[in-house]
């Protein structure tokens, strides 16, 4: 299903816009992004800026760090190698004839315990000895994996000179490890390089924490797992069209099993938080719009209250546009999906995601969307939620997407 550029969601006017694609951290999910990119670039939508957690900053890494040419080659690169999955001698017959007896579900729980205990080629690998046998206070006794396959992985499919030449701008999160604060490298304030991506990705105890100038970094999941409220801080005066990229969705059903539970429990954990910042940023741009409207209804001996003034600080930006897309777990997919790097699995979640953005991209009210000066729009179009969400557009705006 792939969208035309005479039906895509862009404009002839394309060049007064930042197209910003924003990456939700998920380990083996990834692949969906992947995929969500790869309809982006059929219709010649490149973005440039990308911002992205952990597996969504390599994500984003391999997007910004290559030419538009060569983007989904490098993607298909990465995720074909990290779904090589090392398996045990003589247990790949075994979980052939397990997903033949018991279902995809005990298939894809034994490829992850796979995951577990023998790495994922290009990714981590397991240290020896483990852990609690390494010398007190290393960086080899506080994580179980060893991630110098993924430095090696990055520096070979990605190119951070283009990355800081300016081209496209990258931003990935991170957290102080010392202060617990939620921390961003952007390629517009700074020079990155695999350090930084590989900081955004460091999830404990697994992984341990990267050090970049004196300071430790881990996953920025760990504070938020969606960079959109970065990216929506961040000044701008152009109209912003930001695809909104999320691996774990709010909605589920009552857990029946215990395994059930652990999956819920994480779909629940990072999805609200995703929620969340949406909800809060989208509502504060519209706020700092309308306050910026009713300043401008003042008379003229009231403008330097201190309480107009206080408002004058308020930044008001361009429209932005936020197209939402969540992959939508799988019946037998369980609470190791995120960790289940199977061949099969990932091209099914890249599947998925090139499948929901064409979609979008050709869906009626994304295409004959009215343009906004100024407020503040949530596009989602997934088969599940036929709404477009408006935060307070501006007024005498038209409300129809």
């Amino acid at each position: 299903m792939a969208p035309t550029r005479k039906a895509s969601a862009l404009s002839a006017d394309n060049g007064a816009e930042d197209c910003i694609l924003v990456l939700q951290g998920g380990g083996a999910l990834g692949a969906y992004q992947a995929g969500v990119f790869e309809a982006l670039a059929t219709v010649q939508q490149e973005p440039n800026w990308l911002a992205g957690i952990s597996i969504g900053a390599i994500n984003a890494a391999l997007i910004a760090g290559n030419p538009a040419a060569m983007r989904v080659q490098r993607l298909r690169a990465f995720w074909d190698r990290v779904s090589s999955v090392p398996q045990l001698p003589g247990t790949e017959h075994w979980t052939r004839w397990l997903s033949a007896v018991t279902g995809r579900e005990a298939s894809n729980e034994a490829r992850a315990a796979g995951a577990i205990w023998l790495g994922v080629t290009g990714f981590f690998a397991p240290r020896v000895p483990p852990a609690p046998w390494q010398p007190r206070g290393t960086l080899q006794a506080i994580s179980y994996y060893d991630t110098s396959p993924l430095r090696e992985t990055l520096e070979q499919l990605v190119d951070f000179d283009r990355i800081n030449s300016g081209a496209v701008r990258l931003s990935v999160g991170a957290v102080n490890v010392r202060t617990g604060n939620f921390e961003y490298f952007d390629s517009a304030k700074q020079r990155l390089d695999a350090r930084h991506v590989m900081a955004s990705g460091a999830l404990p105890p697994g992984f341990a924490p990267v050090e970049i100038d004196g300071q430790h970094y881990w996953d920025g999941g760990l504070v938020s797992n969606t960079p959109l409220q970065y990216v929506l801080d961040e000044p701008g005066e152009r109209r912003r069209t930001v695809f909104q990229v999320d691996l774990f969705a709010a909605r589920g059903e009552l857990p029946t099993t215990l395994p059930e539970v652990t999956e819920r429990e994480k779909d629940i954990r990072y999805s609200s938080r995703t929620r969340l910042n949406t909800a809060h940023q989208l509502e504060r741009q519209a706020l700092a719009q309308a306050a910026h409207r009713l300043l401008a209804k003042l008379p003229a001996k009231l403008r330097n209250d201190p309480d107009a003034l206080a408002l004058v600080r308020l930044r008001c930006d361009a429209a932005v546009d936020v197209v939402h897309l969540i992959y939508r777990s799988k019946h037998y997919e369980t609470q190791a999906k995120d960790y289940e790097f199977s061949r099969l699995s990932m091209q099914e979640h890249w599947e998925s995601g090139r499948t929901d953005m064409a979609r979008t991209l050709l869906d009626p009210r994304w295409t004959q969307r009215q343009r906004m000066a100024s407020g503040v729009r949530v596009f989602d179009l997934s088969a599940d939620a036929p709404t477009v969400d408006k935060i307070r557009p501006q007024a005498k705006t038209p409300t129809t997407a």
